[in-house]
């Protein structure tokens, strides 16, 4: 039973770097209806600009990824702007074309700007709880707090702000919120913006909590993928439920099968899901 638990506890903290990926999948897809798949290029751009800032310039790991969040958001901004608002109107596949261009352009970006090796962000979260025989590490409680934290900013943004009752009108019905005066441009740039700088929060945590390295980007978003198929695609509280029992599915596989099986576990539950419930655990018919 402890083997179990201390499983559950390691799963948690990687399912909370799932859950800030899926959310930035989900107000994208959800809102816009645009498969974002260079997201996880994105997050791995973050985890290595994260790094920058901590290795390069000493700031704290927190403060450090606070600035990449900003600069994220602002590449967020960018990428709207330039690659996705020029075919918003046009065939779902030329977004489907152009989210590919952007992950090997971003990849490659990476590449080029940043290295081919392998980094881990340095914390000084060392410490170890033992809980019951449970052993907790500080860095992992940290990842969870910090998951939490930034559900919770999100969902009061959404839920009490201007802004956030704009992005939900258009959401539920976007012919309706123009003729209502909301400004669907400027939607679009606030969703990229959040989506991008979740996606930034994630690739930083992923960098501290295990690695980041060239081609992790693409890992991440078919995870990703995986957690909004399991949860129900556009569904908030779908995504954070499938993140969280995809990363207990996966610890729980690397316990008691295999490391080398772990990254199966994200394949098998999109095909599971997809022959029983395509609409997913929350999501609708």
């Amino acid at each position: 039973m402890i083997e179990i638990l201390q499983q559950v506890v390691n799963g948690l903290a990687i399912g909370s770097v799932y859950v800030l990926i899926a959310l930035g999948l989900t107000v994208v897809f959800g809102i816009l209806g645009i498969a974002h798949f260079a997201h996880g290029s994105v997050a791995m751009f973050g985890g290595y600009l994260t790094f920058t800032f901590s290795e390069r310039f000493g700031l704290p790991f927190f403060a450090a990824m606070a600035l990449a969040m900003v600069v994220g958001a602002m590449v967020g901004l960018v990428i709207e702007r330039l690659a996705y608002r020029p075919v918003r109107d046009a065939p779902h596949i030329n977004s489907f074309i152009i989210a590919l261009g952007l992950t090997m352009m971003i990849e490659g970006l990476n590449l080029l700007t940043f290295g081919a090796d392998q980094v881990v962000i340095q914390t000084p979260y060392r410490g170890v709880f033992n809980v019951g025989g449970i052993a907790v590490t500080e860095l992992r409680l940290l990842v969870i707090l910090t998951a939490c934290v930034l559900v919770a900013v999100i969902a009061l943004l959404m839920s009490r702000t201007k802004i956030g009752k704009s992005v939900r009108a258009v959401a539920q019905n976007r012919q309706a919120a123009v003729l209502m005066g909301v400004n669907v441009n400027l939607v679009s740039l606030v969703v990229f913006g959040i989506s991008s700088s979740l996606g930034v929060a994630a690739g930083a945590l992923i960098g501290a909590l295990l690695a980041i390295a060239p081609g992790v980007g693409e890992g991440l978003a078919v995870k990703g993928f995986a957690v909004l198929i399991l949860g129900g695609l556009g569904s908030v509280p779908g995504a954070i439920v499938g993140g969280l029992i995809l990363g207990v599915s996966e610890a729980m596989a690397a316990g008691f099968i295999s490391s080398a099986y772990k990254d199966v576990i994200a394949f098998m539950v999109m095909i599971v899901v997809l022959l029983f419930r395509p609409e997913g655990l929350l999501g609708k018919r």
